[in-house]
């Protein structure tokens, strides 16, 4: 089993004996989450911990989407509680980048490839991803290198 889904199972049973139904909620669900996941295609396997962490991710973003669709429709209680499960799954992902160090792995990438231009973008996300691994949102990776290339 990965360390990552793990310790999201230890910490779930944590979170029941302290009856923190926010926490147990969201770890329920992201368990459940993998759980399809590693279910899905031809064969059952199990996912690793790149794997479970892109979980984390996709489950985040949807938090992140479903508070701002909430907030917009004047629904405070349910935004706040989205935000409430997105900062459970944070704690679980690396550290995001700051803007600064967006901007360097983005032009180190760019300079890597040899990309220029807005065609090049494709050349220039391929080499920036890996760089990134799930420590930015791919729209504003995109952003960035977007603005890199329209730059250069």
């Amino acid at each position: 089993m990965s360390e990552l889904k793990e310790r999201l199972r230890a910490d779930l049973t944590a979170s029941m004996k302290g009856r923190d139904e926010v926490r147990t909620r969201t770890l329920r669900m992201v368990l459940t989450e993998i759980s399809k996941e590693e279910v899905a295609g031809r064969a059952a396997r199990e996912l690793d911990d790149g794997e479970v962490q892109r979980v984390l991710v996709r489950e985040a973003k949807r938090r992140r989407e479903a508070a701002d669709a909430f907030g917009e429709a004047g629904r405070a209680d349910q935004a706040a509680a989205e935000l409430a499960e997105g900062e459970i799954l944070a704690g679980y992902l690396p550290a995001q980048l700051g803007d600064d160090e967006l901007v360097a792995l983005v032009a180190r990438a760019i300079e890597q490839a040899g990309a220029a231009g807005q065609g090049a973008m494709g050349q220039a996300m391929k080499a920036v991803t890996p760089m990134v691994a799930g420590r930015a949102d791919g729209a504003r990776i995109a952003a960035e290198v977007r603005r890199q290339l329209a730059v250069s």
